[in-house]
């Protein structure tokens, strides 16, 4: 049975959504600083999508962790980097042909950078979009491009392991159910092969031991 070997998978494709990893980190950055210099105070959607300037954030998204900056900080730091970690790898070793799976993953690295840029210099995240989810307008929840980035990346990750990618649990496209259908077919192979090697293993395993006992009888007799 063959054994499938981690390795690195950068090729074009690859270099490219690291540039465009890069450009969004810069785009973040850029819009945090510029709400911060100029202050913003505008509405998109009256009450429903609204700009504000010198939104603080010492949690994570939501305001999770916001009351407790001093506990939340260090732990939003360090599963950041564990999650930045695992992210990367796992983006170095996919295969080129994950194009919507690496899309996502760099996505979500890019948010994932961008607010630990913050955290980092700051102590806290720059927040100056608020959305209204409650259909309430005095309860605005505040956020930024990174938290967009992540939330829309981890949302194209799902859904594409739900239902687009080889590895899809509910392949809905022609793609994904023939990648599928090939590695059965290639399982189905190495399982027949290996049965097949144990077959004419143990086919071999008589005849030795019957060699063996005819060395041994040939001994006893000319004792």
């Amino acid at each position: 049975m063959t054994k499938s070997k981690l390795k690195p998978n950068i090729g074009i494709k690859s270099i490219i959504l690291i540039a465009v990893c890069g450009i969004l980190i810069a785009v973040d950055l850029l819009t945090k600083y510029y709400e911060e210099l100029y202050n913003w105070d505008f509405a998109v959607i009256p009450g429903f999508i609204e700009v504000c300037g010198n939104i603080r954030n010492g949690g994570c998204a939501f305001s999770f962790l916001n009351d407790n900056p001093q506990i939340g900080q260090p732990i939003l730091i360090s599963l950041t980097f564990v999650m930045l970690i695992f992210l990367i790898f796992v983006f170095i070793v996919m295969p080129e042909r994950f194009t919507v799976m690496k899309i996502s993953i760099s996505i979500v690295i890019a948010g994932a950078i961008g607010n630990l840029v913050d955290r980092f210099m700051l102590h806290e995240v720059r927040d100056f979009i608020g959305l209204n989810m409650l259909f309430n307008s005095r309860n605005l929840v505040y956020c930024n491009l990174a938290d967009f980035f992540i939330v829309i990346g981890a949302a194209l990750i799902v859904i594409d392991m739900l239902f687009f990618s080889e590895i899809a649990v509910f392949p809905l496209t022609k793609k994904a159910k023939a990648a599928q259908a090939k590695r059965r077919e290639e399982e189905n192979e190495n399982e027949r092969q290996a049965a097949q090697a144990a077959g004419e293993q143990d086919i071999q395993s008589p005849q030795i031991h019957s060699e063996d006992r005819g060395e041994g009888g040939d001994k006893d007799n000319r004792t």
